[in-house]
């Protein structure tokens, strides 16, 4: 089935249902389906688990509360345990709707919970807040791995460069001199354009220019 527009088939966001209800879970994996999102089912609490630490983990749950061998809040607290990176959008579903076993299911970890009976509308928008904040955690999650290792690259020019006095080559780290402006560029990402200061114009250019004057009638 087509995903909806703006979401591209190979970034579809990977969601778990648990619920060892038949009925309740075709209900979920059917509209979430529908929803351009790829399902992941299982029917228990322990088969949950698993699907948490496989190589490629769900990036959102729904979790029913009441299920065989591990509970939904069980899960939830399993997995929060583990800290995985970037960290699953879990949501609770369950009959319960009193504040003790609202608090009781956030304090395990829950980000959302849903009551049943639920509408499929609701279903969408509560998966969809988890999805924009899974966004987001990616997004910062690689912002990070960009900054370090742009600090990584900043690191290898700092410390003690040991510099030639006179030609002003650099000793780098395989004990060869090189040139200042190789040095560099190896270790950084900075790009070079030659010139000449007006210091060294007026001591080594112009004298040698001043040993060929121009002819008349030459082209200076």
């Amino acid at each position: 089935m087509d995903p909806p527009p703006g979401r591209p088939p190979e970034r579809a966001v990977k969601i778990l249902i648990a619920d060892d209800e038949p009925v309740c879970r075709r209900i979920l994996e059917t509209t979430l389906a529908e929803s351009g999102y790829e399902v992941v089912i299982a029917t228990d609490g322990l088969a949950a688990w698993q699907a948490f630490q496989s190589h490629n983990p769900p990036a959102v749950a729904v979790l029913d509360w009441m299920m065989p061998r591990l509970d939904g809040v069980e899960v939830c607290r399993r997995v929060r345990e583990t800290l995985l990176r970037p960290p699953p959008y879990i949501l609770i579903l369950t009959v319960r709707w009193g504040k003790e076993d609202v608090v009781t299911a956030l304090d395990a970890g829950a980000d959302d919970y849903i009551i049943k009976p639920f509408s499929r509308s609701e279903l969408r928008a509560r998966v969809r807040v988890g999805e924009r904040i899974v966004e987001l955690q990616r997004a910062l999650a690689a912002r990070v791995l960009e900054l370090e290792a742009a600090l990584a690259r900043v690191k290898q020019l700092q410390g003690l460069l040991p510099i030639c006095a006179y030609c002003k080559k650099i000793r780098n780290d395989q004990n060869y001199w090189q040139q200042l402006e190789n040095y560099i560029g190896e270790h950084s990402e900075a790009q070079f354009s030659h010139s000449i200061c007006p210091e060294c114009f007026e001591k080594r250019v112009k004298p040698e220019l001043d040993r060929f004057p121009v002819r008349a009638g030459e082209n200076p």
